[in-house]
């Protein structure tokens, strides 16, 4: 149960004075409220998007592990679709938004059902397996582009503790022996994406393109895994928005999953 309104203002307005920069408080189910910084890394339709395909394939399952979490936004939607026993573990070495992360746990009353751990993915060796590992990679290598000087961005985008492999060795250490390793990255890089997955000894079982607006090229794709050789599919794009800008019924459906109402 997320904290009354009046709590999560007043914790809103606190954060804002204490880190001199704007903070907005935003929906991320019908349900669950999340902090974020205005000019900061921001929850989006990938995370969203992310959290639906794992839950798609692996059903609602009683534990789950997220990697490199952010500010929180896979996993907790994950875990606001478990069974009220559920449980989250989660792992985010940048500060502030782990910081973040223990802020919106906190703000959704779910401190008893999150394991939120401040560490580096890479260094990560829980003795639990479980039967769902959760992941949005960074994707740019440092010499790609310029870094941002803002360091939640810059963790959130370029690969300085990691990149997508990192992720598939992690949750090979971690997954139970039918476990599914779910994860987004960009359409670009794609054949990055499932090098990455089989060399670490996974098939993947399903992949899915997301186009952003009817005749745009996809934007990212999603990659659901499981160690061992198995058929591969590629599923259908999924189109988040008709050309003329209004949610398709499949992203209707998705929204609906999370309790938002047909807009």
């Amino acid at each position: 149960m997320v904290l009354p309104a009046e709590d999560l203002e007043a914790r809103r307005a606190s954060l804002e004075r204490e880190l001199g920069e704007p903070i907005t408080l935003d929906g991320l189910t019908a349900s669950f409220r999340i902090f974020q910084r205005k000019r900061g890394h921001r929850h989006s339709t990938d995370d969203l998007l992310t959290a639906w395909y794992a839950l798609e394939k692996a059903g609602a399952p009683a534990r789950a592990l997220d990697l490199g979490t952010g500010i929180g936004s896979v996993g907790l939607i994950v875990l606001s679709a478990m069974p009220p026993e559920g449980r989250l573990t989660c792992i985010e070495a940048q500060a502030v938004s782990h910081r973040f992360l223990l802020e919106n746990v906190r703000a959704n009353e779910v401190g008893d059902r999150v394991d939120a751990r401040h560490g580096d993915l890479r260094e990560l060796a829980l003795v639990e397996k479980f039967p769902l590992v959760t992941g949005s990679p960074p994707y740019f290598d440092v010499a790609a582009g310029i870094v941002p000087a803002d360091s939640q961005k810059a963790h959130a985008r370029f690969e300085l503790r990691g990149d997508v492999r990192d992720y598939a060795r992690a949750a090979k250490r971690h997954l139970e022996p039918d476990g599914l390793f779910v994860f987004c990255f960009p359409w670009a890089q794609k054949e990055r994406a499932l090098r990455a997955a089989r060399d670490e000894g996974f098939a993947v079982l399903t992949h899915r393109d997301v186009v952003p607006r009817a005749g745009l090229p996809p934007l990212f794709s999603l990659f659901a895994c499981r160690l061992g050789a198995e058929p591969e599919l590629e599923e259908p794009p999924f189109v988040v928005r008709h050309a003329d800008g209004a949610h398709t019924d499949a992203m209707h459906a998705v929204r609906a999953r999370f309790g938002w109402p047909r807009s």
